[in-house]
């Protein structure tokens, strides 16, 4: 289909109606643009929950490992010495009233420690463990012997 400069009342009334057109076609239509920002905006939110999963604890390994279905409070210890009860972080000072506190009738905790953690920090755990009367057993992983 080919356009004209002329309209079908006339010469001029047809290119007038043209150009006013044409007026309305240049401007930027930001509807689209705010479709495609606020879907990104949601997938990066859920990227952003998704990657936080878990904590990064890399234990030793060991020949021995027991298995077990017992339900015990786990305290983390990350690289970094930071404290956590079951993937929350908690103060040093505070592990044995909230093991209680959270855990009644419990009397063991697993310490997961990371295998590069300085002796320092696991002690102190430790120490807090044993003076709220809390029996310790380590968290550990199978030695890998196909290697």
């Amino acid at each position: 289909m080919a356009f004209s400069g002329v309209g079908s009342n006339g010469g001029r009334g047809g290119r007038g109606r043209w150009r006013s057109q044409v007026g309305v076609l240049a401007e930027m239509n930001v509807v689209p643009l705010v479709d495609v920002v606020l879907v990104l905006l949601i997938i990066f939110m859920v990227t952003a929950s998704v990657m936080e999963f878990g904590l990064n604890i890399d234990v030793p390994q060991v020949k021995q490992v027991r298995d077990t279905a017992e339900e015990h409070p786990v305290i983390g210890i990350a690289r970094n010495g930071t404290t956590y009860l079951n993937d929350t972080a908690i103060n040093i000072n505070n592990v044995g009233r909230e093991v209680k506190r959270r855990f009644q009738g419990q009397d063991t905790v697993y310490v997961r420690a990371d295998k590069n953690l300085t002796w320092a920090n696991l002690a102190q755990v430790i120490s807090a463990l044993d003076e709220a009367g809390l029996k310790q057993k380590l968290v550990t992983k199978p030695y890998d012997q196909s290697r």
